[in-house]
């Protein structure tokens, strides 16, 4: 089986790729910088936000049996849109990949809206919409929160549960299920290859995957930090107009992974409903940490 992974140098696809080669998929992997792909990997460029032409993708996806898209961008920059990249390109993949008879599997997020104020959220969920309109052989797969190693986000809130003292916005009112980056890899190959587990559920298009431990941001957060310190730290709280404010700058200076989009998801619940993990990988999932 060929299959192509678009972000398969990032947080996710990198543990994709890793499961999907381990379960002896030939893997190719789709990114903007090839170059940089470890020699071990076969690798092709892909901007998704340049490559808006249906015949492009059609010739694309014409090579592979599979294509799983885990390409996201946390903030907009020159030219690479919200609208292109979560909305535009994945409708005309799973439009292509439907002409070309190739299985999409693609990698979006819990907690979508379209009554979201945040373009971020709004984008995904538009995207999702889109690939469903495609026909053909779709999935979409709705992650929680991830932690792991080498994640932008993950390492930043890993670096904050260390902190002797931390922010928790009053607005964080939802629960978090967080699962770990392997067992996200794990899942989406699974999807991708039509294992035994993923055919018991073949009925089923849009997989929400999740940890078992749904908790609020701050024991999310203290959950981290016993991995670092037996010694309790200090939450301050914020008003949640205070925390709008400071994701408004945070996307303004491009700085930390807070951004409004993560605010808004954070006042409501990030779980899965049901939590298809553990039927995927066909054991408990592994836990992020032990209950605070």
């Amino acid at each position: 089986m060929k299959v192509l992974v678009l972000g398969g140098r990032g947080f996710i696809g990198r543990h994709a790729v890793a499961s999907l080669e381990a379960a002896g998929a030939s893997v190719v992997v789709g990114t903007r910088k090839p170059q940089r792909v470890d020699n071990t990997n076969a690798a092709e460029e892909h901007v998704l936000h340049q490559t808006l032409s249906l015949d492009n993708w059609i010739h694309v996806t014409n090579q592979y049996d599979v294509v799983l898209n885990c390409v996201g961008i946390l903030r907009q920059r020159w030219g690479e849109t919200y609208a292109a990249v979560h909305h535009h390109a994945p409708g005309l993949i799973a439009q292509a990949c439907c002409q070309t008879d190739t299985r999409f599997v693609h990698v979006s997020a819990l907690g979508l809206s379209a009554t979201a104020r945040s373009r971020f959220i709004t984008s995904k969920f538009r995207g999702e919409q889109a690939i469903q309109s495609a026909g053909g052989d779709w999935i979409i797969a709705r992650l929680s929160l991830l932690d792991g190693e080498g994640g932008y986000g993950a390492s930043w809130l890993r670096g904050v549960s260390q902190l002797p003292v931390f922010v928790v916005p009053t607005s964080a009112k939802g629960n978090i299920a967080a699962l770990t980056a392997e067992d996200a890899g794990e899942a989406l190959c699974r999807l991708c290859v039509r294992s035994e587990q993923a055919l018991q559920l073949h009925t089923l298009r849009i997989f929400e995957l999740g940890g078992e431990q749904p908790v609020a941001f701050e024991h999310y957060i203290r959950g981290l930090r016993k991995r670092y310190s037996d010694k309790p730290a200090i939450a301050l709280r914020m008003p949640g107009f205070l925390a709008r404010i400071g994701a408004h700058i945070c996307d303004v200076l491009h700085f930390s992974p807070f951004s409004f989009g993560h605010w808004e998801l954070l006042c409501g619940d990030n779980v899965p409903v049901p939590n298809r993990l553990p039927q995927l990988l066909e054991r408990d999932p592994e836990k992020v940490f032990d209950h605070a």
